[in-house]
Formats: structure tokens, sequence, C-alpha cells
């Protein structure tokens, strides 16, 4: 399988997203902890006490980065592997990946630095092109067994 070059394609993008799921989840933790903002009270006992056991705006904010990850990113990565299986042309395939790749990491730049609205909408929506396309020509390459 990894010596089919679309297959491959997509493991790289596959691979740098989690990663980047990794990386916003760090990132929220590491925000907890410098705005002593603790979901949990034994965590909030740990760094200085229950009063910490609290909400944080920026703390939520990247929650939700991270959260808006984990609802497309998981989709995609099923979408991904099963288009791999369709023989898509390696160019299309890559034109597919790399979209929704760039729009992803723009949609959490933009949702960490709260960049003005429509920015977060736009690479959001730009982002499920690329998802519904796939989509589409798995279904029309599967509808004959349906």
């Amino acid at each position: 399988m990894i010596r089919n070059e679309v297959f491959s394609c997509f493991v790289f993008y596959a691979v740098l997203l989690v990663i980047k799921m990794y990386i916003i989840a760090i990132i929220t933790g590491q925000v907890r902890l410098r705005k002593k903002a603790f979901a949990n009270p034994e965590d909030a006992l740990r760094h200085g006490g229950l009063q910490f056991h609290r909400e944080d705006p920026y703390v939520e904010r990247c929650r939700r980065a991270h959260n808006n990850d984990m609802e497309n990113i998981f989709p995609f990565l099923f979408l991904g592997a099963v288009y791999c299986l369709t023989g898509p042309s390696l160019s299309v395939a890559r034109l597919h990946f790399l979209i929704f790749f760039l729009c992803r990491v723009l949609h959490s730049i933009a949702y960490l630095f709260a960049l003005q609205a429509p920015t977060r909408s736009v690479v959001y929506s730009v982002a499920q092109i690329p998802c519904v396309s796939m989509a589409v020509q798995i279904l029309m390459t599967v509808a004959a067994y349906a």
C-alpha cells in the first residue's frame, strides 16, 4: 500500500493533520496552565487551589479549535483513505489533500488568533470542497454495488 503514490501522498497529509491536532491540544494545555483555568478540581488543587477550577475564554477558544479539528479531520481521514482505493490521479488527489490541509491550518490560525469574521468560516467552507468531492467520487465508484 505504501508504494501506492496516491496513498503515500494521503498518508503524508494525514500525519501532518494529526500532528497539527496534537499541537492544538498542547497549546490548549499550555494556555490552561498559563491562565490557571482547569476543567477538573483535582488539576486545580494541584496547581494552586479550587479557585482555579474555572473557565477562561481563551482556554475555551483553544478547546473549541481542537474540537473543530476532531469534527473535521477524522471524517477526512476516512474519506481520504477510501478515496485512495478508487484510483484517482495523483495530481487530483494531491490537490484534494493539500487544499484540506492548508485550510485546516488556516482555520486553526483564525480560531486561535480570533481573526476577523468571516475568515474562519471561509476557510472552513473551502476545506469542505475536497471532502465533498471525495465523498461523491467514492459514492459514484461504489454505487453499482449498493
